[in-house]
């Protein structure tokens, strides 16, 4: 915008020029009058595009509307919009007119003059091409013979707003019998690519607000079908119930249950690594995978041989998932335990007293051929609690974690409650005493029958 504006005090120079020409110096009036003529044309076309620009945040056709406007006044044979992208340092053309495929290419941004533009942050003019220095020239000829064109003469203004080069206009060939752009014509282009710019990164931010709009919206789409995979407590007479509270829109954690036959249940509760995108759709393959096998595999460490054999196949590395899967047999009173590197469970005894299931295998994705153990224990008169770290991570506002002991007050505290309100209220409790939640927080408890 600067440009436009000295380019604008420069034309209330002329004006001031006429006057006194008009004024003392007659003769003259007829020249000073076609630089006027001209001027006002330029003023004109820069509000045109001012008030074009302004009525779309369309990325494509601000684009289109912007091309349109600059070939016809500088009356060039064809035009194109590069725009730089960061991650891969490159030129790419995002809009074009009477040049085809340039869309196919990347230009590395230290190549060519688009790249001396954008590094000089000033509109350079190639005159001539092949007078011009080498480099340039050969430049040129290799990007013809790819595109099917034929170019003699350049204007590459660069795109800069707040100081910064988002990328470049590029004119090629002037309508006239030589082909060749002037000076005027590189001036022109420089005045011209100051609004163009700024209205091609408004709708650029626009275009990339929308884009994470979208994103937000399928996220939340993603963190509902989430919920479904998880098992809904019921409110009588069932001896497993599980909560989770996802740190962000999408959750890390898994867990699900189900009555396998009379008096038998079986549960899975996994935590995937990291956070984010990546982790929620692991975590989505983990837990289907598991409420598929687990309705006709009855064997806990089968089951972790099979999810840590696909698991291994298909995950991105460094990865992994760690999970403890259970069977509950309330006729036999006992319980069938297997643990792929998952966080020890507690174990509460009516007499007050805790115990954990230590065993454990690596997590899955990280060994394939690992051949996973499990064990029975006799369980009657408690309640066993699988968790995921979120828990007993979870810190204080001096930066203290609950840690299993904190965690194990909470679960004396509301003992007496029946399993799904006993739940809520844990978690509740926990985050209500300032504890700041930067984890999903995930609890499944099996009571004995």
């Amino acid at each position: 915008m600067n440009n436009e504006f000295h380019q604008l005090q420069k034309y209330q120079k002329i004006n001031e020029y006429q006057f006194i020409n008009s004024m003392f110096f007659g003769a003259k009036k007829k020249e000073t009058t076609k630089v006027d003529d001209t001027s006002s044309k330029d003023l004109e076309l820069v509000t045109k595009m001012n008030q074009e620009f302004a009525k779309t945040l369309d990325l494509k056709e601000t684009l289109n509307n912007s091309l349109e406007l600059i070939i016809k006044r500088i009356n060039a044979q064809a035009a194109n919009i590069f725009l730089i992208d960061e991650k891969n340092q490159s030129f790419q053309c995002i809009a074009s007119k009477h040049q085809a495929y340039l869309e196919d290419f990347e230009i590395p941004i230290t190549q060519g003059v688009m790249g001396k533009a954008a590094v000089m942050k000033k509109c350079i003019r190639v005159g001539d091409v092949r007078k011009d220095v080498r480099e340039i020239a050969e430049f040129y000829f290799d990007l013809d013979n790819k595109t099917n064109f034929t170019t003699y003469s350049v204007l590459c203004s660069p795109l800069i707003v707040s100081d910064e080069c988002i990328g470049v206009i590029h004119c090629s060939n002037k309508k006239t019998n030589n082909k060749l752009f002037e000076e005027n014509d590189r001036k022109l282009l420089e005045t011209l690519s100051g609004p163009a710019a700024l209205a091609i990164n408004n709708a650029k931010m626009a275009k990339d607000l929308i884009d994470k709009n979208r994103m937000q919206k399928e996220i939340e789409i993603v963190g509902e079908i989430q919920k479904t995979l998880l098992s809904q407590n019921q409110k009588e007479n069932f001896p497993i119930a599980g909560i989770n509270i996802p740190a962000k829109v999408v959750s890390g954690d898994f867990y699900n249950f189900a009555e396998l036959s009379e008096g038998v249940y079986g549960f899975g509760v996994a935590d995937v690594s990291g956070k984010g995108i990546k982790s929620s759709l692991l975590m989505s393959k983990a837990s289907s995978l598991y409420r598929c096998l687990s309705k006709t595999n009855f064997s806990a460490a089968e089951l972790l041989d099979i999810l840590n054999s696909e698991i291994c196949e298909t995950t991105s590395r460094g990865m992994f998932v760690t999970m403890l899967i259970g069977i509950y047999d309330s006729n036999k009173k006992e319980l069938t335990l297997a643990n792929a590197g998952h966080e020890p469970p507690l174990i509460y005894s009516n007499d007050g007293s805790f115990s954990n299931f230590e065993e454990a295998g690596p997590p899955l994705g990280i060994a394939p051929k690992f051949k996973f153990k499990e064990t029975k224990i006799n369980f009657s008169n408690s309640s066993m609690y699988i968790f995921t770290d979120g828990i007993t991570e979870i810190k204080d506002t001096k930066g203290n974690m609950l840690e299993s002991d904190g965690f194990k007050n909470y679960i004396k505290k509301y003992q007496q409650n029946p399993n799904h309100e006993r739940l809520n209220k844990i978690v509740e409790d926990i985050i209500k005493s300032g504890r700041i939640q930067k984890d999903d927080l995930t609890i499944v408890v099996v009571d004995s029958l």
